[in-house]
């Protein structure tokens, strides 16, 4: 089950096997009221105790595949639901100490409903989370 913050607890884990980590991974629940086209996402920030990770630099697991940042602009198919999350994968040689953390996301998307020449600048929508590790 989802919790109410979009940044999410459960989900939340350091990759690779102990004594070789090579990051970390956040999970975050679909903020908006409605579905929407993955490649309408600019990407996801994440800050950590305020260590920034830009989105440029992150992978994306969406419905069980990977993809990296330079992929979301072509994913014209691919639909990111209401009630689902994604797991942002951070790079972070050696991972996360175990421990409380201020995780923090910044969510970058284009609205739909203008045609490219006619888009806005994309929104930011910020988003936070203590969690437990």
């Amino acid at each position: 089950m989802l919790e109410r913050s979009h940044v999410q607890s459960s989900g939340f884990a350091n990759l690779g096997p102990e004594g070789a980590r090579t990051g970390f991974r956040v999970r975050f629940r679909q903020p908006n009221y409605r579905g929407t086209r993955v490649s309408l996402m600019e990407g996801i920030d994440v800050v950590v105790d305020g260590e920034r990770f830009p989105a440029e630099q992150n992978r994306y697991l969406i419905a069980g595949r990977e993809y990296a940042y330079a992929e979301l602009d072509g994913l014209t198919e691919l639909r990111w639901p209401v009630g689902t999350a994604i797991d942002i994968l951070v790079e972070k040689p050696g991972g996360l100490e175990p421990g409380v953390h201020l995780v923090e996301t910044v969510l970058r998307y284009r609205h739909p409903y203008f045609p490219p020449r006619f888009r806005p600048i994309p929104v930011q929508d910020s988003r936070h989370a203590t969690i437990i590790f």
